[in-house]
């Protein structure tokens, strides 16, 4: 049986695929696991950003005696995939990224930045802060929010280039949703252009927010692009 590793998007956790994993489990051997200062897993004392995130997949992967493995990537969780497949590609077989952000300058870091304000946040989107304080711990979204938002900022100086999308062999679905305000149609076919072996896909009335993807249509992509 084929095994896959679901990564989480930022200020997400692996509980998000818990639906996902139930439609997969007869055609998969399924993995996944929380990013560390995610779903209430400690934070390590590296900071955030998208290499320490890789390592702590190759961190998983030698603990569990996995060479190489496929993986599914939601929003930043496609983006450390990404990396592992251009710095590490003995370690990555086939990628799905869905709804992950391509371009990153200050320009975009700074946009999205903005939306990482824990007492904005609280006070204008509560249910929104109280589905992150369900998922993260009372006393720690508000950290997770900020090291996520220092993530962001790193990433305006430490992102992959066009001429490291162009070194990436392995096989890479790229998909967006027709609805996703975050991610354009615009990078992500730009990017579709760099990658060689690449396949995109829009999906639409589907937004960026993973609840809002059907599991059916999601699980129903993985086992064409995988199987």
């Amino acid at each position: 049986m084929k095994e896959i590793l679901l990564l989480h998007g930022a200020l997400g956790s692996k509980e998000q695929f818990a639906n996902l994993e139930q439609n997969l489990v007869g055609s998969f051997k399924v993995y996944n696991f929380n990013f560390s200062g995610h779903g209430r897993r400690p934070s390590h004392q590296h900071a955030f950003t998208i290499q320490n995130f890789a390592h702590e997949v190759l961190d998983w992967m030698n603990e569990n005696y996995i060479k190489t493995i496929d993986i599914f990537g939601y929003s930043m969780g496609g983006y450390v995939a990404l990396w592992l497949a251009r710095f590490y590609p003995d370690r990555v077989g086939r990628i799905f990224a869905l709804g992950t952000k391509l371009k990153w300058n200050t320009e975009e870091a700074e946009k999205e930045v903005k939306m990482l304000n824990p007492e904005v946040t609280q006070q204008k989107v509560p249910a929104f802060a109280q589905m992150l304080v369900d998922r993260h711990g009372e006393h720690e979204w508000k950290s997770l929010m900020s090291k996520t938002a220092l993530l962001l900022k790193d990433l305006a100086h430490t992102h992959l280039t066009d001429q490291d999308f162009i070194k990436i062999e392995q096989p890479v679905l790229l998909g967006r949703g027709g609805k996703d305000n975050m991610v354009s149609f615009e990078e992500t076919n730009y990017v579709h252009h760099l990658v060689k072996n690449s396949e995109f896909k829009i999906y639409e009335n589907v937004g960026h927010a993973f609840e809002d993807i059907p599991v059916p249509l999601l699980s129903g992509e993985i086992e064409r692009f995988f199987v």
